[in-house]
């Protein structure tokens, strides 16, 4: 059954590929050992031509959205070393000037009597070097076991835009392709529908027909000329979706190769494999939601705990009643000391963090469940579509081969004047409707499959 459904198809697909201007025919025979390329408008000497694999190299490496998440992941990284800034020494300096306009006054004993003097000089300059170290902080301890997580989180967001970049980049490549091939086939259709004019109206002619068979050949042969222009002007949008997915310059152009052999091989997946949530990017991201979470309510609940540091200042100061002799003596001195704070009442804001930490930590929770119940769904929806999609391929492919084989018939008995003209009409229409529903099958197919890879977590991230 399978090769009887491959036959037709390969048939379809390779009959009358072209390149604009150049048209190339393939034999069924050799069909699945050629490989074919449709390019996007005239194809010159300096076109590109890319395969599945190499769009999607250039859309991950190119891709916009995607630059800007491994920006995120730099920012990420950034973040951090600001975070962990504080555990290092922090060296200030200083200078000040002051003028006293009045000198203070102070008392003190001459002679047994308590007596007022001043004391100070006018002009006053100091310049100073202060240095402090964190010894122990909350805030620096969750800075340092959240750094790796945050990284970790970052990745994580750029996997998931690169899974979903695969997923469409992928999707648009077949779509195109679905295009392209329904173009052949509609140009194989026209193909015979203008011989089918042209023996209708020779018939016509001779006086075995009235005009009748010539005007529905005619008929017929307009409409299937509609179609294919309304299916090549949609060959163009595709590829411009194509390209913004890429990240591709829309003023250069390119053309998609495809391997019909290869494509007809990756149409297959193991059904029976069972679901894995840890390989979902999403659950993994979830994950790590979870640890950052639990790391904010540790932070809290260490809240109590006192903040250590260390200090050292220098001060080189310069005193003298004269400005002009300000900086001719220096008296320096220097001190060192530690520092810690206690906190000893909040107003109870340390409790109410708490809390509210456990209470998101819970609503994670819920989201893990709700997670869990989203990816089973999507992954049955997917396998459903699937197996559905695979079944009717194979039954397309049975009704291409049967349509052909009628049409033929229908129509050599045309000839011999057994079959009326109508005849061949809905024949010729069940060929091609059939034709199109295995093209819309396989791609459908295809579709489904990158659909239940990613259902599963198996969409590729390196190509």
């Amino acid at each position: 059954m399978l090769n009887r459904a491959i036959f037709p198809f390969i048939f379809l697909l390779l009959f009358s590929l072209n390149i604009p201007a150049q048209e190339k025919n393939f034999s069924a025979n050799n069909a699945q050992q050629a490989n074919s390329a449709v390019a996007e408008g005239e194809p010159g000497e300096n076109t590109n031509v890319l395969t599945l694999t190499e769009c999607l190299r250039y859309a991950l490496k190119n891709q916009p959205a995607l630059n800007q998440s491994y920006i995120d992941e730099a920012i990420a990284r950034t973040n951090n070393a600001i975070a962990f800034s504080p555990w290092l020494p922090q060296v200030t300096g200083n200078a000040s000037y002051i003028y006293n306009f009045q000198l203070p006054t102070g008392f003190s004993r001459i002679n047994g009597v308590l007596t007022p003097l001043q004391s100070g000089v006018n002009n006053v300059s100091i310049p100073s070097v202060t240095a402090t170290q964190t010894i122990f902080s909350t805030d620096v301890l969750l800075a340092s076991r959240a750094a790796k997580l945050n990284m970790e989180s970052s990745r994580q967001n750029t996997t998931g835009k690169k899974i979903d970049l695969v997923s469409d980049v992928s999707k648009a490549f077949y779509n195109l392709l679905l295009s392209i091939t329904q173009i052949d086939v509609y140009k194989e259709d026209t193909a015979r529908l203008k011989k089918n004019q042209l023996d209708a109206y020779n018939r016509y002619k001779s006086g075995i027909v009235d005009k009748v068979d010539y005007k529905q050949a005619s008929i017929s042969l307009n409409n299937s000329l509609s179609r294919l222009k309304n299916a090549t002007e949609i060959v163009s949008a595709k590829y411009a979706t194509l390209k913004q997915l890429m990240g591709y310059p829309s003023d250069k152009k390119f053309t998609v190769r495809f391997d019909t052999a290869k494509m007809m091989q990756d149409i297959y997946i193991d059904t029976l494999a069972n679901l894995q949530f840890e390989k979902r990017i999403e659950y993994r991201q979830l994950q790590t939601a979870k640890k950052l979470q639990r790391e904010t309510t540790m932070y809290y609940q260490l809240g109590f705990l006192p903040s250590l540091s260390a200090f050292y200042n220098y001060n080189y100061e310069f005193e003298n009643n004269k400005f002009s002799d300000l900086y001719n003596t220096a008296y320096p001195y220097s001190l060192f000391g530690l520092q810690l704070n206690i906190p000893l009442f909040t107003g109870f804001r340390r409790n109410e963090n708490i809390h509210k930490a456990k209470l998101q930590e819970r609503r994670i929770d819920w989201d893990d469940v709700n997670l869990r119940l989203g990816i089973y769904a999507q992954y049955r929806q997917a396998l459903a579509n699937y197996k559905s999609n695979l079944y009717y391929l194979h039954s397309q492919g049975e009704n291409v081969e049967m349509a052909r084989e009628v049409y033929n018939i229908v129509k050599l008995q045309y000839r011999e004047g057994v079959k009326a003209y109508l005849d061949v009409i809905v024949a010729e229409s069940d060929l091609q409707t059939s034709e199109i529903n295995y093209l819309n099958a396989l791609f459908q197919l295809l579709e489904s499959k990158i659909d239940l890879e990613k259902a599963m977590g198996d969409i590729p991230t390196e190509i």
